[in-house]
């Protein structure tokens, strides 16, 4: 693609990184197959080609309105489309340079302004986000219903079903030791799954140290355009984690699929910050999904049978909903199906796989009539093939998935075999841990 960035563009920190993604893209149009939004709009501006095109445009002086931005907007950042492009092409990069840029240009209406401030001042701080927590589900009953459907009834449930809390985590005991993010939400809603991953990693003689001063990964910040604010908390997740790599800490687990996309980013965020650029790479290149932990060590030692047959007469049919940012981010599709495989569990099909579920992140607060009707996709593909749970591999896709059991809708949404929910949704590595002896 020919470009002819303006002179002001040109001054723009990225403009080279923007030009060179620009001219990757053949404008082929294949990426338009793939995309949630394209398939549900049906517009050229709301798929990746057509808002790769309105970024040209706006860093070549065409003006740029808050129409403009609401394409942008509507884009989830799945990475659908980069799977997809046999350009190769960097798309949520270009996309992240886009909407900075246009963020400085276009003043958005006082409403979505306090929208993201909102969220940046709450999802990034457990505490903060704990806390609004429980008075929204004191006040839920008073609320507007469409406000009142955002707040979670609940914590989920661990695998097992009984109970919300975390189980006790082992003290670090083994000479491998690794660090492993905590997370923002995660804590608060599914407060068993680090405990889970912790408990199952020292099984197999592996140790999780604990880094307290280690915060939100950066990715809410960075994503709704505050990315100064973004890239200083990885600095500081950087400086928490340095001393246990020092240490020969061998990785850093995230077991939410979102935050691990982001610390993978890390290196080539900081590349040109001089105190920070090595570092970075040093944690990017640390940075592990759960699944590329245990796919890395001899199972056998778990000696998992699946769900035993006699707690509550469960079967071992399991759907896995695979993140966009596991396997479009990460690139690591088909990795947690292949060890829950190995462990014995039975997989049913799930139609359209690559498809969002529609969290990204905040997005299902931002855009709530899109994720719903993506969630609703989701659901029902899903739940085609009778599972009888559902797991995932990331914090907000598994509350997003989950509280489509609250939506009118749910109780009346018909799937071929015309069965209800499958709910709680739960991580995979809950999963796995419940079925161990």
């Amino acid at each position: 693609m020919q470009t002819n960035l303006s002179d002001s563009a040109k001054t723009l920190s990225r403009a080279d990184e923007a030009e060179q993604i620009l001219r990757s893209c053949v404008h082929c149009g294949f990426c338009n197959a793939t995309c949630p939004t394209y398939q549900l709009l049906g517009n050229e501006l709301d798929g990746p080609r057509g808002r790769i095109y309105l970024i040209k445009q706006m860093l070549e002086g065409e003006p740029v309105t808050q129409k403009t931005q609401l394409h942008l907007d509507r884009c989830l950042t799945c990475r659908n489309c980069e799977t997809t492009c046999p350009s190769g092409v960097s798309y949520h990069t270009l996309l992240d340079i886009g909407r900075a840029e246009l963020e400085r240009r276009i003043e958005r209406p006082v409403s979505e302004r306090l929208l993201r401030e909102g969220l940046r001042r709450v999802i990034p701080h457990p505490a903060v986000f704990g806390a609004l927590l429980k008075t929204g589900r004191v006040m839920r009953p008073f609320l507007p219903a469409a406000l009142g459907r955002k707040i979670p009834r609940r914590s989920v449930a661990s695998a097992d079903g009984r109970t919300a809390r975390p189980l006790p985590r082992p003290a670090p005991r083994h000479p491998r030791t690794m660090l492993m993010l905590e997370g923002c939400v995660q804590p608060t809603l599914s407060p068993n799954t680090n405990a889970a991953a912790a408990r199952v990693l020292d099984r197999l003689g592996i140790g999780i140290v604990d880094a307290k001063r280690a915060g939100c990964c950066g990715a809410t910040d960075y994503h709704l355009n505050a990315q100064e604010a973004g890239l200083a908390r990885a600095r500081r997740n950087i400086d928490a984690w340095w001393p246990a790599i020092e240490a020969g800490a061998e990785a850093i687990v995230q077991t939410a699929s979102g935050c691990g996309a982001f610390v993978k980013e890390y290196g080539h965020l900081l590349r040109h910050d001089p105190r920070y650029a090595s570092k970075a790479q040093r944690v990017s290149e640390l940075a592990r999904d759960l699944v590329e932990v245990l796919a890395n060590e001899p199972l056998d030692r778990l000696q998992a049978h699946g769900l035993p047959h006699e707690a509550a007469g469960e079967r071992r049919r399991i759907a896995f909903h695979c993140p966009c940012t596991l396997q479009h981010a990460q690139k690591l599709g088909g990795a947690v199906e292949s060890i829950l495989q190995r462990l014995g569990f039975e997989l049913t099909a799930v139609p359209d796989a690559h498809l969002c579920c529609g969290s990204a992140g905040t997005y299902s607060i931002t855009q709530p009539e899109l994720a719903q009707r993506l969630r609703e996709n989701k659901l029902d593909a899903l739940e085609s093939g009778a599972p009888e749970r559902i797991v995932t591999a990331n914090i907000g896709c598994q509350m997003h998935l989950d509280g489509g059991a609250d939506m009118p809708e749910a109780h009346s949404r018909k799937s071929p075999r015309e069965r209800a929910p499958v709910h709680p949704i739960t991580h995979w590595i809950e999963l796995v841990e419940a079925s161990l002896p």
